[in-house]
């Protein structure tokens, strides 16, 4: 992991297209802007954790069993 020094308005640069600027920093609490191209998804890890769960369930070959006896 990679850890840097920022001041509020600085910016990280990463592979030329997307720019992580810190706008405001509160106690503990950083409040980041992100710039990156529509292709490119961002989420907050719990919600892409959450995300990658729910594509493995749906996967689950119990899921397909279940769907087999479904439509007989």
């Amino acid at each position: 992991m990679l850890a840097l020094s920022r001041k509020k308005n600085e910016a990280l640069i990463i592979n030329n297209n997307i720019e992580i600027t810190i706008l405001e920093i509160k106690g503990e609490q950083v409040k980041l802007g992100i710039s990156a191209p529509k292709e490119v998804p961002v989420y907050r890890k719990e919600v892409y954790m959450q995300i990658q769960e729910a594509n493995k369930e749906a996967v689950n070959p119990d899921g397909f069993e279940a769907l087999k006896q479904l439509l007989g």
